[in-house]
């Protein structure tokens, strides 16, 4: 299904029986909704379930402009407005928990935010290696020798960027540098909710650490972790998962 918000037309769907009262799911960077297919079924038994292929993503069309990780959570905002939800319980993964993060901080929300669930979320800044410190300085050298030659700095930005970078359009690449720039970690204190963390011990991309970090920052927050999984811990090991899921929502 379909629906128009901020001009855009909004790939989602909408399970479980109409409710004010919804479990929102948000998709992780270059995934979608389609992945949270059989949990949301899952969580529907109980719950309205509603999810977005969020713009850029998915079947949804790109952004009209560079969006910073405030204009997704924006957007979220003005979709669950559409639908008339005023109670959330938040659920995302990766990219999808970073949107959560910053709407979580806000305190002009036209709806109340009940839980979170964060799985394997993005947000903590990772230290830079020595690598990425290299690449940056051959990115920074590329960029005073070539910013008259656009298409040749474009491609050396491919050649040094992260599988996500290259495999994203160029206003995409745009967007995630916006978003990988911003530091969350000062506003994990601010998040007043119940907030469950899931995550795979063997996620590199988002490792355990951030979520050690997170369980220690956000205020009523608890860890589980999922042996033996990776970043998408949630299609690794989908009966653990699910498991979780149903004990913090009380499914059973």
């Amino acid at each position: 299904m379909t629906v128009t918000i901020d001009n855009i037309e909004t790939n989602y769907f909408d399970l479980g029986e109409k409710s004010d009262y919804a479990v929102v799911m948000l998709h992780g960077w270059a995934s979608n909704i389609e992945l949270f297919r059989p949990s949301a079924t899952l969580v529907s038994s109980k719950y309205r379930v509603l999810a977005m292929d969020l713009p850029g993503h998915g079947e949804t069309p790109e952004p009209p402009t560079d969006w910073h990780v405030d204009d997704y959570a924006d957007f979220v905002s003005h979709f669950l407005t559409h639908f008339g939800v005023k109670k959330v319980i938040f659920l995302g993964h990766s990219y999808g928990g970073r949107v959560i993060i910053k709407l979580a901080s806000r305190s002009d929300l036209p709806f109340e935010i009940d839980k979170i669930i964060l799985v394997d979320s993005a947000g903590v800044r990772p230290e830079k290696s020595k690598e990425q410190m290299k690449k940056e300085k051959v990115m920074g050298m590329g960029k005073k020798l070539l910013t008259h030659t656009p298409g040749i700095l474009n491609k050396l930005q491919g050649m040094v960027g992260s599988a996500d970078y290259q495999a994203a359009s160029p206003l995409m690449r745009k967007v995630l540098v916006n978003s990988v720039n911003e530091d969350l970690t000062p506003l994990l204190p601010e998040i007043k909710q119940s907030t469950l963390l899931i995550w795979g011990t063997r996620d590199t991309a988002t490792p355990i650490t951030d979520a050690e970090k997170m369980e220690a920052l956000i205020p009523d927050a608890g860890l589980a972790r999922m042996e033996g999984c990776g970043h998408f811990s949630f299609l690794d090991n989908p009966a653990l998962y699910n498991a979780i899921l149903s004990s913090f929502l009380h499914l059973n």
